[in-house]
């Protein structure tokens, strides 16, 4: 039950968004007759179709064009299930036996499609999901002509180019809409349930994503299955209502228009999808008007073939161009009208038992033969603050990168204890106990604080409803009480920094690696997360590995120092010992002496070529 309470106001919204979907649908059926449960049967089709694609699309940020290929499935298993025999022996008599003959109610026939459609998705979309962005996208539009090809070749199951006939038409304005809401209703909960808050945090930023222990691969995977399976639905409605088709109804043109439909309403929400169809029909219908040619006055023009296409593009390309999230942004239908969502008290954190230190034993990393960290080693234990400091291009921000699995050593090992973590992908990493901030700011930007603390917690396997509650206290150690309902990307540069901090400690984390988490704030900040940092290893039972420029704020709150230069270590002493040693004087001392140095051969060098010009 702790996961599904939060899921209520989302499941109202969905409610309150279909109630307004059946009421437009009866109005414009009463209104229109006969005409409008045309239009609304094919309206309800197509949002079906549309909020296939924005479960995947919408929330992963990968637009798919191969979604319409599960439609196409879809469509012709559901008609070889449902043909009537006689017709089927005339119209596809080469049919295996065991697709021949069937002949089922429709709606056992969607079942069906449902499952091939998940079993399609779930075959394809191992390769896909490995991917991100522009390959993302383009592996599906591979799988598109791949299905298309193979509809069209098989000629004794789907008659080829050629008419497929004979399906029965049940899809009419009372099916399609029920369908549409039970869609509205599954596209929002997914949206907002543990699965599809994680898929929304790779899509903002896979890095901060993969830092709190999320697996993109796995996220997309899902997120495919589920949108394939119900393309296939979707699909097998579509067919339901032509009666006939061939595989070249389901390809690029319908991809096009879909993805259209999707951007213009706004991908990230389900709102979106449900204008974006409405808007591309009534464009359609308006621009059909002009192809077949028109008489204005004394001006003629004769017929244009592809107006409809040009003028959905030309609208598609003005949203991008003046509104990149859509017409109807980030927000929701009816969303702030059901409240906040429903939390539960998180479990107590209590410190966990053991005292195994973070070992970094000779690590090394190397970038095309540049090397950035060179023969490291100390350890990070439990209970403590340890601070890791150096002059800018030391190699510190690299040596976090490879604790925290973003990147591998070169040579080296990182070690919890006995146990050996170098290599590790990031996301395996974190979860092991190993969170991290960045030196620049990585938030889930179109998420709420509450959002962005809550991946971290659903990461470590705490119900939804648990996570919330996790979030609300991490918010208040940091001091951002009641900025939760606000987007991450409103808050206050020195709020960014901390809500990064709160999200870190949300995946309760044996070792917690701050980058840089001071930069950028006033005194008043600094001094003021310097207080709630302080006791925190003790508090929680974790390591802490602080890096910052601000040396007074590390000396205050660390127990041992380590300091970096050039990629290599040349202390690790207490904070007093370390402001006396020699070679650390010198790094920093050296370092802004070669600036000075540096910038005044520069202006000498500038004043040189000012008097031989002159």
């Amino acid at each position: 039950m702790n996961g599904l309470r939060p899921l209520l106001k989302p499941g109202l919204e969905a409610a309150a968004m279909a109630a307004l979907l059946c009421a437009a649908t009866a109005v414009i059926a009463l209104v229109l007759g006969l005409s409008g449960q045309r239009t609304m049967t094919l309206y309800c089709v197509n949002l079906c179709a549309v909020l296939a694609f924005q479960i995947f699309s919408g929330n992963s940020g990968v637009v798919s064009f191969g979604h319409t290929a599960f439609m196409g499935v879809g469509a012709y298993v559901s008609a070889w299930l449902t043909m009537p025999i006689a017709l089927q022996r005339t119209a596809l008599p080469n049919l295996p036996a065991v697709l021949a003959g069937w002949e089922l109610a429709v709606p056992l026939s969607l079942l069906i499609a449902l499952a091939v459609g998940i079993l399609l998705a779930m075959a394809s979309g191992l390769p896909i999901a490995r991917l991100n962005g522009a390959s993302a996208a383009i592996s599906t539009l591979g799988f598109l002509i791949v299905v298309y090809s193979v509809l069209a070749a098989a000629r004794d199951f789907t008659r080829g180019n050629q008419a497929f006939y004979g399906v029965p038409r049940a899809t009419d304005v009372v099916l399609s809409l029920v369908f549409a809401c039970l869609f509205i209703v599954v596209a929002r909960l997914y949206k907002d349930s543990r699965y599809g808050l994680m898929m929304r945090a790779v899509r903002d930023n896979e890095t901060a994503a993969l830092a709190v222990g999320v697996s993109p691969q796995r996220m997309r995977y899902v997120a495919w299955a589920l949108s394939g399976g119900l393309a296939a639905v979707a699909g097998a409605l579509y067919g339901h209502m032509l009666g006939a088709f061939t595989p070249k109804d389901f390809y690029f043109h319908m991809a096009f228009t879909y993805v259209a439909m999707l951007i213009l309403g706004g991908m990230g929400t389900v709102t979106g999808a449900v204008l974006g169809v409405g808007l591309v029909m009534v464009l359609q219908e308006t621009l059909q008007e002009f192809e077949r040619g028109f008489t204005l006055g004394p001006l003629h023009v004769p017929e244009i073939f592809g107006v409809p296409i040009v003028g959905v593009s030309l609208a598609m390309l003005l949203v991008l161009w003046l509104r990149p999230s859509g017409i109807v942004g980030h927000r929701e239908f009816a969303q702030g009208w059901f409240g906040r969502p429903a939390t539960v008290a998180a479990p107590d954190k209590v410190p966990e038992a053991g005292t195994q230190p973070l070992r970094i034993a000779k690590v090394a990393k190397s970038f095309s033969g540049l090397t950035a960290v060179d023969d490291v080693s100390f350890d990070i234990e439990r209970g403590r603050v340890t601070g890791l400091i150096g002059p800018n291009g030391a190699g510190k921000s690299t040596l976090v990168n490879v604790i925290a699995g973003l990147y591998p050593p070169s040579s080296g090992e990182v070690a919890i204890g006995a146990e050996p973590i170098g290599g590790l992908p990031a996301h395996a990493v974190a979860g092991v106990g190993i969170a991290r901030t960045f030196q620049s700011i990585r938030l889930y930007a179109g998420m709420t604080a509450a959002e962005n603390v809550a991946v971290a917690a659903l990461a470590k396997g705490l119900s939804l409803g648990e996570a919330l509650g996790a979030a609300e206290r991490e918010l208040a150690f940091v001091g951002l009480d009641g900025a939760g309902p606000k987007n991450a990307d409103s808050l206050a540069y020195g709020a960014r920094r901390r809500l990064e901090i709160a999200r870190a400690l949300a995946g309760e984390p044996r070792f917690l690696l701050l980058d840089e988490p001071a930069a950028g704030m006033n005194p008043e900040e600094t001094e003021d997360l310097a207080r709630r940092l302080k006791g925190l290893p003790q508090a929680r039972g974790l390591g802490l590995l602080l890096i910052d420029h601000d040396l007074k704020f590390v000396m205050s709150l660390c127990d041992r120092v380590i300091v970096l230069n050039r990629g290599r270590l040349i202390a690790d002493d207490t904070p007093a010992a370390v402001q006396k040693n020699p070679d650390v004087i010198e790094a920093y001392i050296g370092t802004r002496a070669s600036r000075v140095s540096a910038e005044r051969e520069k202006q000498e060098a500038a004043a040189t070529q000012l008097r031989e010009k002159t």
